[in-house]
């Protein structure tokens, strides 16, 4: 059966807020303004973007407060009364604390990756992510990884590996790129991967034992997260940046700086506020897609975009065609297809190739895929979970 009408919009919205997550981003990071110092400089202000990414998240509380209002009242409306679909809101909240500084360090790590390296390494090495959180699910979580998943490890290395060397082949130099600055970048954002497998494993044991809607989950998330930065990017206006600071004052963010710059070159507003608008339409896009149609396809959804940022990265250009990113991108999304067990596997089953395998409970992935946003991601295997009881209410 094809898919509703509804449900390729949701999709369509998916591929094109994801993408616009990280272009908006990698956007606001090139755009040149004239600083507090007089002097015309990109925008490089990761800690500033971080806040915006979280008051993203925040409006998916808001997208779930409204939901639940219209769910209301459809009820009401209703001449026979259906049980309620309703998920309590009553569950403690500092469980979210410890995941949402998680949350904050490996986005804002990512961030100050990313203005160093291009849009689409910064898509496609948060692949890594799966590597990083099975390896940490089989140690603090008591996970058996089977054959298949610890093949689709290799495979994702390998292919973060050719990632890698492709952006190290590739021309130095262009558009104020570095092979060092490139590097460091790279490592960063594979660095922040370790952090967000971190906090996957944190939730997966303390907060996945709790009925918590998951637009909500990432409401609270994005709560946390605004707060731990916001009490930390105050003395990030202090610190001195080292290699880091590409700022006036030399130190690790200046707060005053990034508003200055929006203050003399307003377009600087589009990319940040679209990334924020995009975040929550992302997030609520992709739960959405979860319930309607699978985590599956939500995962394929997540590769198609970061084939979009690559292509439009090629073609702007912020990076010049080299031939071994998209040899890599292809290995990493074989590599997830083995891990999570999807299409390659099931075809070979079905032909009679390798004898079917019965998965125990305690060798089911921590998660599907990689999202926009380390709080997002989670939200595939608690959708997953949840449809196995509320199949037929979401319908």
């Amino acid at each position: 059966m094809g898919w509703t009408k509804k449900q390729s919009l949701l999709a369509l919205m998916m591929v094109v807020t994801g993408s616009i997550n990280t272009l908006s981003t990698k956007w606001a990071d090139e755009i040149e303004a004239v600083n507090s110092a007089g002097e015309k400089a990109h925008f490089v202000h990761p800690y500033f973007q971080t806040e915006g990414m979280f008051i993203g998240e925040m409006l998916c509380m808001l997208a779930f407060y409204i939901m639940r209002c219209m769910e209301r009242r459809q009820r009401r409306e209703q001449v026979e009364m259906s049980p309620s679909t309703t998920q309590s809101t009553k569950f403690p909240k500092y469980i979210f604390l410890l995941p949402a500084f998680c949350d904050t360090l490996a986005t804002s790590t990512m961030y100050l990756g990313l203005t160093l390296t291009f849009a689409s390494s910064f898509q496609m090495l948060r692949g890594a992510v799966i590597v990083f959180t099975g390896l940490l699910s089989v140690a603090f979580l008591g996970r058996k990884i089977q054959w298949f998943q610890w093949l689709g490890i290799v495979v994702i290395i390998a292919g973060l590996i050719i990632v890698g060397v492709s952006d190290v082949l590739g021309p130095t130099n262009y558009s104020g790129y570095t092979t060092n600055g490139i590097i460091t970048g790279d490592l960063l954002i594979i660095a922040a991967q370790v952090v967000t497998a971190s906090q996957m494993v944190i939730e997966e044991k303390f907060v996945l034992g709790h009925d918590v809607p998951p637009l909500l989950a990432v409401g609270w998330e994005g709560v946390f997260g605004f707060t731990i930065m916001t009490i930390l990017i105050i003395p990030f206006n202090f610190i001195d940046g080292g290699i880091f600071a590409q700022n006036p004052s030399g130190t690790l963010e200046d707060v005053p700086d990034a508003f200055y710059q929006i203050g003399t070159t307003p377009l600087l507003l589009v990319p940040i506020l679209g990334n924020i608008i995009s975040i929550a339409f992302f997030n609520f896009a992709g739960v959405s897609v979860t319930k309607e149609l699978s985590a599956t396809t939500r995962m394929v959804l997540d590769s198609v975009r970061t084939l979009v940022v690559w292509a439009v990265s090629v073609l702007i250009p912020w990076q010049k065609f080299q031939y071994l990113q998209p040899v890599g991108f292809v290995i990493l999304i074989i590599g997830m297809m083995l891990y999570n067990d999807i299409v390659i596997l099931p075809f070979c089953r079905s032909k009679g190739w390798i004898r079917p395998t019965e998965t125990p409970e305690d060798t089911e992935p921590v998660i599907a895929a990689s999202s926009s946003s380390t709080a997002s991601a989670r939200i595939v295997e608690a959708d997953k979970r949840a449809l196995t009881t509320q199949a037929v209410q979401w319908r």
